[in-house]
């Protein structure tokens, strides 16, 4: 295993830090996937999978903690790294839920963290909205705030995080291929396909004026 860097932690937190994501890397969340950075273990982030029934389903969505110096006395940052359009997601993807506020306790542990930014897909709170236009939607007009987040979620969360089997612990069935990405591959390839198809068309016509 690669060497820990904790650099602003305590060597005990550390230990306790590095028992956790080994539980649960060999145990895991249903819907969340620890992704394990072998370079840095304090890289703490994990994909977690869209629940069924809400606008976020069949996404994968990039999380990341950042631990202060003073953690676990103080709450650790969350992050969403996908973009998402949610009430307690921010622009820059800051995450806003009680659990990593006044609720923090010190012994929540990760695992509680990640399942607690689960939910949080599930029940949204418009009361403490980050993101004041998706808060007001979901108040006021929520098949238009369905829409908008599931637009987004097909977007920008429908990409394979998986990049490096050496260092995630996603499904291999993963396709990289998936995506936006792909989509503007898929339609290059077909403007070439197409293109190489226009002589033979030619040909056919020439073919048809000579019988």
């Amino acid at each position: 295993m690669a060497s820990v860097s904790f650099e602003n932690l305590a060597p005990h937190v550390s230990r306790q830090i590095c028992k956790e994501l080994q539980q649960l890397i060999s145990d895991p969340p249903e819907g969340i996937k620890v992704i394990f950075n072998e370079e840095d273990i304090s890289d703490i982030q994990a994909i977690i999978d869209g629940p069924a029934g809400t606008p976020y389903a069949s996404g994968h969505f990039r999380v990341k903690l950042v631990l202060g110096k003073d953690f676990p006395s103080g709450p650790p940052k969350g992050f969403f790294l996908t973009k998402i359009f949610h009430p307690n997601v921010s622009q820059q993807g800051e995450i806003c839920v009680n659990t990593l506020k006044k609720d923090w306790k010190p012994d929540l542990g990760i695992k509680h963290i990640f399942l607690t930014i689960k939910c949080l897909l599930i029940v949204p709170n418009p009361e403490s909205a980050l993101n004041e236009e998706a808060g007001k939607l979901l108040l006021e007009h929520y098949e238009d705030y369905f829409q908008r987040a599931k637009m987004m979620t097909e977007i920008h969360a429908k990409v394979s995080q998986n990049q490096s089997n050496s260092d995630t612990h996603l499904n291999e069935d993963t396709n990289p291929t998936e995506g936006p990405t792909a989509s503007k591959k898929a339609a290059t390839d077909r403007t070439v396909l197409a293109d190489k198809k226009k002589p033979v068309a030619k040909d056919k016509k020439r073919t048809l004026k000579r019988l």
